[in-house]
């Protein structure tokens, strides 16, 4: 693809909704580009904000580790797959008694967006990516989810990249479940159209006018598949180019990283 064809496919773009783990950073080292990227994002007139699937933490504790690592945005901006499945079990389960398998800052942000989390008798199950995983909660929730409770994952990813490798992500966690349970259930956060729907909620822009970054084919480039909104694959993370065509999801555009863009805004 030249230059010129690239830049054609940025045209309408506004705003650039951008992965974390992987993208801007890796664990808690920022990569090198990544600022210069921001910076010349805003210098072409459009705007940036995140999005990311990992629902271990909450929002609070994403705009502090921004801010270590020099990065100042408002709340706003900061965009988790927690605030999916709080809209989505607000209105299709409301006043729903919610069990949660997800990490303290997981459950305190969903009880700060209205759900009433409970560790007994809950009308549905959340499945979020559990870095505090224990085993007495793991198999509370498979009962629950055995007697036919409603289920859902936060995010689909089946694996997180840090400094060292990999590790086991929610989707590998629903793995467990559906294999002691039988059962398997939808995911929010990126590629459910419940997230593309969220996205354009919170930007007010036009899908055609958003564009998806991340590293992940399967749920950050997935998330673009039959609509309008340009994708945009960086190999800075988990997928190889190798992997384009093998595992769902289409790129529009595919770059090394973020900082390879910035000649193209």
């Amino acid at each position: 693809m030249t230059g010129a064809e690239i830049r054609q496919k940025l045209e309408k773009v506004r705003c650039f909704v951008l992965d974390m783990d992987g993208t801007i950073y890796l664990g808690e080292n920022l990569f090198p580009f990544t600022k210069d990227f921001l910076a010349a994002v805003e210098q072409s007139g459009r705007t940036f904000c995140f999005f990311t699937n990992n629902s271990s933490k909450d929002t609070d504790t994403y705009l502090q580790k921004l801010a270590r690592m020099g990065i100042t945005i408002p709340r706003e901006r900061m965009l988790i797959s927690n605030g999916v499945a709080a809209d989505y079990v607000r209105t299709h389960h409301p006043g729903a008694h919610v069990f949660v398998l997800g990490t303290p800052l997981l459950r305190r942000e969903l009880a700060a967006f209205g759900i009433e989390v409970v560790e007994d008798a809950p009308d549905v199950v959340l499945v979020g990516f559990d870095t505090t995983l224990e085993y007495n909660r793991l198999a509370k929730a498979c009962d629950f989810i055995r007697a036919g409770l409603p289920v859902y994952g936060l995010n689909p990813d089946l694996n997180c990249p840090t400094e060292t490798g990999f590790i086991p992500d929610c989707g590998s966690i629903a793995k467990l479940i559906e294999g002691s349970t039988g059962r398997t259930f939808p995911f929010f956060g990126k590629p459910s159209p419940l997230t593309r729907d969220y996205i354009a909620k919170k930007t007010g822009l036009r899908e055609e006018e958003i564009a998806i970054v991340g590293d992940r084919l399967y749920t950050d480039i997935a998330l673009a598949d039959n609509s309008p909104m340009c994708a945009i694959l960086v190999l800075s993370g988990e997928s190889k180019e190798s992997d384009i065509g093998r595992l769902p999801g289409t790129p529009d555009l595919v770059f090394q990283n973020l900082g390879e863009i910035i000649p193209y805004l």
